[in-house]
């Protein structure tokens, strides 16, 4: 009768043994591994980011369209400015919207209207940002935007990984070379 007690305690502590055993090597699954779990979360969170980039590219965007829109008179000015907004909206995941042209004297915005920004209909478009009746003082508003945007890219490049902490400082030195670019007299 001694030797089926034993058994029957050596039973249950090599079941136990393996059931630990069996509990750790779950936790070490594919997914739940050293990591895994943190590297689903840095994906949520690059995705995030991109997401807020793109989207502030779209902003700075309606506001060159409703820039060029009130002022066609800038268009030689902003255009090429523009153009490289639209290929940061698209880096980041962004729709690519269309090429803004000049809009004709009978479509301009009224001093303080809104434009419609040609955006793509695919993704919505953020709402036209009011611009002011003087050039200088429009050309200082979307300086003001660009900076804006670049210092907001700036600030999520402490929490971006690597790859997208370049594009974002990247896109960021170029809204602030379009900020001096647009408060800088003639050119």
């Amino acid at each position: 009768m001694h030797n089926v007690a034993l058994t029957r305690r050596r039973t249950l502590l090599a079941g136990s043994v393996l059931g630990g055993a069996a509990l750790l090597l779950t936790g070490c699954s594919e997914n739940s591994g050293p990591g895994g779990g943190r590297k689903d979360a840095d994906a949520v969170a690059a995705a995030r980011l991109r997401g807020q980039a793109a989207r502030d590219s779209a902003a700075l965007l309606a506001h060159y369209d409703a820039t060029l829109a009130a002022h066609p008179g800038l268009g030689e000015r902003l255009r090429p400015l523009r153009a490289e907004v639209a290929r940061h909206a698209a880096a980041f995941g962004g729709a690519s919207p269309a090429p803004s042209t000049s809009a004709a004297p009978s479509t301009a915005p009224r001093a303080g209207a809104s434009a419609t920004p040609s955006a793509s209909a695919s993704a919505p478009s953020p709402a036209a940002p009011t611009v002011p009746t003087d050039e200088k003082q429009a050309r200082a508003d979307l300086a003001t935007a660009e900076r804006r945007t670049a210092d907001a890219r700036a600030a999520a490049l402490v929490s971006a990984p690597p790859e997208l902490a370049r594009l974002l400082a990247s896109v960021a030195a170029a809204g602030a070379a379009h900020a001096y670019l647009l408060t800088e007299d003639g050119a």
